[in-house]
């Protein structure tokens, strides 16, 4: 009994140890790139992972929660672990941006995925952009895609409505340059490692 005790404890101290999800792999051992959520879909609020704090704190602007005035997020944002989009090359300082087109998933969650594409962004003279994912496991792959070309071949209207909520959700002025396929944003990924 004293033993269970002790394991019980020693698996609840484990379970409570904070980890820093900025420097986890980038890619699972399967091979698929790993995205870390920090806003799950159909939420407003834009949260941000604090690596000092190891927490998920609400972004501030102007000294407020930062809650978006428009439609929630359409998929769970969140960042590529092990990425930074480095400040020296036009950047904004931060790990890659990554949404994941999915059912909602919890704030914390890694998750394995499939890339499909990069959403050009310019955010006042900052690169800004998106990488478009879904998840590799195919139960929760509700779109059944792996590709840009099938996203667009099934589904043009999904790619119109990125655009437009990523052009209206912010009140920052933001513009679209463009879109970079697979081959193109896993280039993007790997010149931005750390």
């Amino acid at each position: 009994m004293k033993f269970i005790s002790i394991l019980f404890l020693f698996i609840i101290l484990i379970s409570c140890e904070s980890k820093n999800v900025e420097t986890y792999p980038m890619k699972s051992e399967d091979g698929f790139y790993h995205a870390v959520i920090e806003i799950p879909a159909g939420t407003n609020t834009k949260y941000e992972f604090d690596a000092e704090t190891i927490t998920y704190e609400i972004d501030q602007r102007n000294g407020k929660d930062r809650i978006i005035q428009y439609l929630p997020y359409f998929g769970n944002y969140g960042f590529i672990p092990s990425t930074l989009s480095a400040e020296t090359k036009g950047g904004d300082g931060d790990p890659l941006d990554i949404i994941v087109l999915s059912e909602s998933v919890p704030q914390g969650t890694i998750i394995q995925v499939i890339i499909l594409g990069t959403i050009k962004l310019m955010d006042n003279g900052e690169l800004d952009y998106k990488i478009i994912a879904v998840p590799a496991d195919e139960q929760l792959n509700v779109l059944k895609v792996k590709t840009l070309n099938e996203l667009k071949s099934k589904y043009p209207s999904v790619i119109q409505i990125m655009e437009i909520w990523l052009t209206n959700y912010d009140s920052d002025s933001l513009e679209i340059e463009g879109w970079l396929n697979e081959v193109e944003t896993e280039k993007y990924i790997l010149e931005n490692s750390i």
